[in-house]
């Protein structure tokens, strides 16, 4: 592990618990120079320096080391491919991402940014076929005029229904396997058109 993802980390942390520098190196017990030198990168801690910093900052040891971010393309890949869960049942697409997200978003490097753009895309396109089903009760609770397709005996909300969610399920799966792939190349994932529910 690089020095300075777990210095970042500390130091995250110590100013989450609205510590200063000093405040840590009271509460851990250690010296200040000790903790500045932690923090700049300039030194790892270990053994009991480790235990009484993690126990300071309300963590045990394995907690704190696991706050460094790691590279894991193999969890980004399975990020992305989660979102088939959509071929299930709709709201998975969204749930089963959602929960792999919150359960490592700190911890792999990218995971951050690549699960909100595919949450926001996977709740936008989630929108749709609701828009579609609720169009088309709306025109027959309504009587709205459509026209007909007399080749298939399908009215216009009818054809709505028949082509648009095959095409949107179509093009989910597309976006899915080549950001799957895009993060397998360690390369950032596009999912646009979106609703940006979350920045």
């Amino acid at each position: 592990m690089k020095n300075i993802e777990l210095a970042k980390r500390i130091k995250e942390h110590r100013l989450r618990k609205g510590f200063s520098q000093d405040e840590l190196a009271e509460k851990a017990q250690i010296n200040l120079r000790t903790v500045q030198r932690i923090e700049n990168g300039e030194t790892e801690p270990r053994g009991d320096t480790l235990q009484r910093l993690a126990s300071a900052l309300g963590l045990t040891p394995d907690e704190l080391i696991d706050w460094a971010e790691q590279e894991d393309q193999g969890y980004l890949v399975l990020l992305n491919l989660s979102a088939l869960s959509f071929l299930v049942f709709p709201l998975l697409g969204s749930i089963l991402p959602l929960a792999l997200w919150v359960l490592k978003k700190d911890k792999i490097k990218n995971l951050n940014e690549a699960g909100k753009k595919l949450l926001n895309f996977q709740f936008s396109w989630s929108l749709l076929p609701f828009l579609f089903y609720g169009s088309f009760i709306l025109t027959k609770i309504l009587h709205l005029p459509f026209p007909r397709f007399s080749f298939l005996n399908l009215g216009g909300a009818e054809m709505l229904l028949v082509f648009s969610i095959p095409l949107l399920y179509g093009i989910n799966i597309v976006y899915i396997m080549v950001n799957a792939f895009r993060s397998y190349k360690g390369k950032k994932v596009f999912y646009q058109p979106a609703i940006p529910f979350m920045r």
